[in-house]
C-alpha cells in the first residue's frame, strides 16, 4: 500500500492585531488648557472693556470646558472627551463655589483692618457718638461668649441624650415622632425660636426678657437639631460587633453605653458640638427680640440688655456712617475668626479621635 503524500494548503495569513495603545494627553494638558484659557479670557476682556474680574473669570472656566472637550475629542476621542468634560464641570463648579468666599473674606478683611486693634478689643460703645471714631467690640464679645456658652451648657447633654435614645433605645412610635420633630426643628428659621421664646416669657414672667439667658434659650433651640443629627450619625458608624461583645461578657447595655459606645464616638460629637456653636454664633435675630442689645459692657447674662457681635454688625451698619460701618467691618472680622476657630478646634479634636491605625 503506497503512502501518497498530501501537500498542506498554505494557512492564510491573520490579519493583522490593532495596536491597543491609544493616543492620549499628557499629564500636563488641563493645565496648559487652563492656563491659556486664563489669557484668552484676559485678552477678551480687556478687549471688550470688562471691568469686573468675575466675568473675566467666567469667561475663562467657559473657554477652559469647551476647550478640554474638543482637544480631547481630538486626540483620544468623544467617550474620553465627555469623561473629561464632566472633570472640568467639577472643577468649574469647586472655582465658582470658592469665587464668592473668597470675594467674602478678602473684602471683609480689607475693610475690618482699617479699625481692628488691641484698643477695639478692649472698648465697649460706653460714651461714643455714632458718627466718631473709635470705640469696640468690647461688650459685644462678652455677650456672643455668655449666650453661646450658656445655649452649649443647655443643648448638649439634652441633644446627646436624644441622639442616644434614639439610636439605642428608641424603636416604637415615640422615637418617630422624636425623630419628625427633630427634622421640624431643624429648619426652623431663628425670628421663630426668638418670638417662641418671647412669647413664653410674658406669659410666665409678664414682662420683656431684657437678658443674655433668654437669647440663650433662642439659641438652644437652633442649637439642639443640630447636635442631636451629628450625634446620632456618629454613634451609628460605631461597629455593632463592639455592642454585641460587651453584652456577651455581660456588661449592661447602660455601662456598654457609657463605656464602649460614647468614648469610640466621642471625637465625632465633639466635632459636631463645636460645628453647632459655630451655626448659632451668628444668629442676631433672637437677640434683637429678646436681649435687646447695648452699648455698656454686661457680665451678667440674667439681668439686664446684652449686646452680641452679630447684633452689634447690624446695629453698626444701621447707623449710616463711614465711623459705624469701620466698626461694622471690623466687628465682622472679629466674628469670622472666632467661627474659623471654632472650625479649626473641630478639624482638630476629630483628627485626635480619629481611631489610629496598628
Amino acid at each position: 500500500m503506497s503512502e501518497t503524500a498530501v501537500d498542506a494548503a498554505p494557512a492564510p495569513n491573520p490579519p493583522a492585531a490593532k495596536p491597543l495603545a491609544t493616543a492620549r494627553l499628557p499629564r500636563w494638558a488641563p493645565l496648559a488648557t487652563a492656563v491659556g484659557s486664563i489669557a484668552v479670557a484676559c485678552a477678551i476682556g480687556a478687549g471688550a472693556g470688562l471691568d469686573s474680574h468675575i466675568q473675566w473669570g467666567l469667561i475663562a472656566l467657559l473657554l477652559f470646558v469647551a476647550g478640554s472637550y474638543l482637544i480631547t475629542a481630538r486626540v483620544e476621542g468623544r467617550r474620553q472627551a465627555r469623561d473629561r468634560t464632566a472633570t472640568s464641570l467639577v472643577w468649574a463648579s469647586f472655582v465658582l463655589a470658592v469665587i464668592p468666599l473668597y470675594s467674602l473674606v478678602e473684602t471683609t478683611i480689607s475693610e475690618g483692618v482699617k479699625v481692628l486693634d488691641v484698643t477695639f478689643l478692649t472698648h465697649s460703645m460706653n460714651n461714643v457718638l455714632t458718627v466718631d471714631p473709635g470705640g469696640g467690640v468690647y461688650h459685644a464679645i462678652i455677650g456672643t461668649l455668655e449666650q453661646v456658652g450658656i445655649a452649649t451648657v443647655i443643648a448638649a447633654p439634652i441633644g446627646i441624650l436624644t441622639a442616644i435614645y434614639l439610636v439605642e433605645y428608641g424603636k416604637g412610635a415615640l422615637a418617630k415622632w422624636v425623630t419628625f420633630f427633630v427634622d421640624v426643628m431643624t429648619g426652623v428659621p431663628s425670628i421663630v425660636s426668638g418670638l417662641f421664646i418671647l412669647s413664653i416669657w410674658f406669659v410666665l414672667v409678664g414682662s420683656a426678657p431684657q437678658s443674655g439667658f433668654a437669647g440663650s434659650l433662642a439659641l438652644t433651640i437652633l442649637m439642639m437639631p443640630v447636635v442631636v443629627r451629628s450625634t446620632e450619625e456618629m454613634l451609628k458608624l460605631v461597629p455593632n460587633e463592639l455592642r454585641e461583645a460587651a453584652l456577651a461578657l455581660g456588661v449592661p447595655k447602660w455601662r456598654t453605653i457609657v463605656k464602649v459606645v460614647l468614648p469610640t464616638a466621642v471625637g465625632g460629637i465633639t466635632t459636631g458640638v463645636v460645628l453647632a456653636i459655630a451655626r448659632i454664633a451668628g444668629e442676631s435675630a433672637p437677640i434683637a427680640l429678646l436681649v435687646f442689645g447695648s452699648n455698656l459692657i454686661n457680665t451678667d447674662p440674667f439681668s439686664g440688655p446684652q449686646s452680641s457681635l452679630p447684633f452689634y454688625i447690624y446695629q453698626q451698619y444701621g447707623n449710616g456712617n463711614d465711623a459705624s460701618w469701620n466698626r461694622a467691618w471690623a466687628a465682622a472680622l472679629v466674628l469670622i475668626a472666632f467661627v474659623m476657630i471654632l472650625n479649626l478646634v473641630a478639624r482638630g479634636i476629630a483628627r485626635w479621635k480619629a481611631p489610629k491605625s496598628r
